[in-house]
């Protein structure tokens, strides 16, 4: 579950980071969650019996942008321990060292050794380059005000696609108001939230969020830990 993944991600932790200036206060972050709830009472149990939604405030404030996506990349469509153990041994293949410089003097078949599919070594060593030529400029990224701009921005590279600009925007740049449909356990957990069973297609969900507008993260975040429940972390 993408919960469990945000536990394990971060390997070893680079020098702290404030991505955009961006932190939510507790007032701002209640605010939201009585939001949610004015809107759709069914959010009401879940809201009660869980923390404050900690955005901004997780395990990934601690990496640098670059790291955080990497994470992102790695965390594609495979399990918790696979995703873990990854995370780690390419952490130590680049001696602690994930940034795009090192990446990008690093070789795809050691980047393989650390136990990277093929696809994945390519995206990050795309990422790299686009990173070291100047193509992509991660940290100007993350103060763009418009979050379908920067989707958009990192689509353009290989290997990276929705779902993983959309957990960049919530958990590196903090952004409040995503809505991530793609993602299978923030469906299931909107279903549980509403009394009903299955996985709800994403084109039906995409539109229900628009009156939870601007605290669609917020509510993906519920989701999830209607999903998770205590065990969730993050």
């Amino acid at each position: 579950m993408l919960t469990d993944w945000f536990r394990t991600v971060c390997g070893r932790a680079s020098p702290a980071w404030n991505h955009a200036g961006v932190t939510h206060s507790a007032a701002k972050m209640k605010k939201a969650a009585a939001h949610i709830v004015e809107i759709d009472p069914a959010f009401a149990e879940i809201v009660e019996i869980s923390p404050l939604c900690s955005i901004g405030k997780g395990v990934r404030t601690s990496l640098t942008p670059f790291h955080s996506l990497v994470g992102s990349v790695i965390a594609q469509q495979v399990s918790v321990k696979a995703a873990d153990s990854i995370t780690t041994k390419l952490t130590d293949q680049l001696d602690g060292e994930v940034t795009p410089e090192r990446v990008h003097s690093t070789s795809h078949e050691d980047l393989r050794s650390a136990g990277l599919s093929g696809a994945k070594a390519k995206t990050i060593k795309g990422l790299a380059h686009a990173i070291h030529t100047g193509a992509l400029d991660l940290e100007k990224a993350l103060t763009h005000p418009d979050d379908t701009a920067v989707v958009a921005e990192l689509t353009k590279l290989w290997g990276i696609g929705r779902w993983t600009a959309e957990m960049f925007l919530m958990f590196t740049m903090h952004r409040l108001d995503v809505w991530p449909t793609g993602d299978l356990a923030m469906r299931k957990g909107w279903n549980i939230v509403h009394g009903a069973e299955g996985d709800i297609d994403p084109k039906v969900l995409e539109p229900l969020g628009d009156p939870l507008r601007p605290y669609r993260s917020v509510v993906a975040w519920y989701c999830w830990r209607a999903v998770e429940g205590g065990s969730s972390s993050w």
